[in-house]
């Protein structure tokens, strides 16, 4: 592991930025920041809409009732943001989106062939964090969550607990997060826990059923569970080697239970459903700072804000190094032409934007319609059609590539 920092980091590279006008824990993303965080969530939601969801939108308020009955109240007020009294009526900021996605499926009847019903979400939470251990991405005050909720039959709950986790797997393999561990936190000892000891044996082996049959090394954890229920965190060690939880898939059976979720089943009787909570990118502040960590600021080709750096040798070379931003743009792939001062300040200022590849057009690749390609990441350099250079960048970019392919 190197010991980069993702808040020096994404101060040089432009990526976030804090404001005490706009306080504490409450980064601003910066239109490269931007770029790595909106592929991220699409990523996250072609994961989510692969294996079943359906996305919806929900407000980041709600009124506090909403969490006493949740049990969010009673049990996390301490770490909510203040009440707010609007119209005599007390609202609160969202610290999870599930008592809002409880609150859909219990908005007409349901039947057991709509289930399981999987809701998607990539939306805003709200932690009241203490001042002293904010810090960056890491630690903030408003989380930008991958989340989804899956209503499902008692009976469905083991099917949907592996299918989160071979998207957790999928996810990780992309990212490059080898170094995971599987962790299986428990109930611990004490009154914070929600429901009955024989809902707890039941989920609990759910989750460790689940876990055995994708074949996933995991150890457990007493005292690690949430209070409505057990879960799978997913541990990654950061730069620093120190673990981090990113992903996560929880059992709920209190939630169904205090807000009367049912449903109709085959019997024409009403039953109760079981809920799971499943977090695969988890949150996109989080996930940022220990990717930016981990690749030092040189990220994928597919999330670097300036995938390719196009350098005319000099004022004669513009329209070429033009054309063939633009065909990359055609693309999709992110291109821009760096002008002005000398070629070799251009190239060290791409160097240090760490963007995969560069680009540079003169008299010679004018002549033949080529490009002389630099790859900073290996060193490699290479002369190509602009052609063949256009379909490997859109060939890595597409693919999520760890780090850019080697040219011919």
């Amino acid at each position: 592991m190197n010991g980069a920092d993702h808040r020096v980091l994404g101060r040089e590279l432009e990526m976030f930025a804090t404001a005490p006008a706009v306080g504490a824990g409450l980064p601003m993303w910066l239109p490269d920041g931007a770029v790595i965080r909106a592929e991220l969530e699409a990523f996250a939601a072609e994961v989510a809409a692969e294996t079943g969801c359906r996305r919806v939108y929900t407000p980041v308020l709600a009124k506090k009732e909403l969490f006493v009955r949740s049990g969010h109240w009673s049990k996390f007020a301490d770490d909510m943001f203040p009440e707010m009294q609007v119209g005599g009526e007390s609202f609160v900021l969202r610290p999870a989106n599930c008592p809002h996605h409880a609150q859909i499926f219990a908005s007409r009847g349901r039947s057991y062939r709509e289930l399981p019903i999987r809701l998607s979400e990539l939306g805003s939470m709200f932690r009241s964090e203490l001042s002293g251990v904010l810090g960056g991405l890491s630690r903030v005050r408003q989380i930008g969550l991958d989340d989804a909720h899956v209503f499902c039959a008692p009976e469905q709950a083991g099917a949907e607990i592996e299918l989160a986790l071979s998207a957790i797997e999928r996810c990780y393999g992309v990212l490059g997060l080898d170094d995971r561990r599987y962790r299986l936190s428990l109930r611990g000892a004490g009154g914070r826990y929600l429901g009955t000891g024989e809902q707890w044996v039941h989920a609990q082996g759910e989750l460790r059923g689940a876990l055995e049959r994708c074949g996933l090394d995991f150890f457990e954890a007493e005292g690690e569970a949430a209070f409505y229920g057990p879960k799978i965190d997913v541990q990654v060690a950061g730069a620093h080697g120190r673990e981090e939880t990113v992903s996560t898939v929880q059992f709920d059976f209190t939630q169904p239970e205090r807000f009367g979720l049912e449903y109709t089943g085959e019997d024409g009787r009403r039953h109760r459903p079981v809920m799971i909570h499943r977090g695969v990118l988890g949150s996109m502040e989080r996930l940022t700072a220990m990717l930016v960590e981990r690749f030092e600021g040189r990220m994928p080709p597919w999330l670097s804000p300036r995938q390719v750096a196009v350098l005319p040798v000099g004022d004669l070379h513009r329209d070429g190094a033009g054309a063939l931003r633009d065909r990359l743009v055609d693309e999709g792939i992110r291109a821009e032409v760096l002008s002005g001062g000398s070629l070799g300040s251009r190239i060290r200022a791409a160097r240090v934007h760490r963007d995969p590849y560069v680009a540079i057009v003169g008299d010679d690749e004018l002549a033949d319609a080529t490009v002389s390609v630099l790859v900073p990441q290996s060193g490699q350099r290479a002369r190509v059609g602009h052609e063949q250079f256009v379909r490997r960048v859109s060939a890595d970019v597409r693919g999520r590539v760890l780090r850019p392919s080697a040219l011919p």
